[in-house]
């Protein structure tokens, strides 16, 4: 699965605060991640999170 830095990966299991939306920081066989709604941030192996993706979202790219 292709996920790259500032990505945000919108989960099928809510954090604990109740969001579902995460921010990607470190991508590799883990997963940096920071929760959208809380700001926690947290380390998770690749396989985990992979299971747990609904959707990824781009940011967009800036034009010069």
């Amino acid at each position: 699965m292709d996920i790259r830095l500032n990505d945000v990966l919108t989960m099928k299991k809510k954090h604990p605060c109740g969001s579902c939306r995460m921010l990607v920081l470190r991508s590799g066989m883990d997963f940096k991640l920071r929760c959208e709604g809380c700001g926690r941030e947290f380390m998770v192996p690749r396989s985990k999170i992979e299971k747990n993706i609904k959707s990824v979202e781009r940011p967009e790219a800036k034009e010069p």
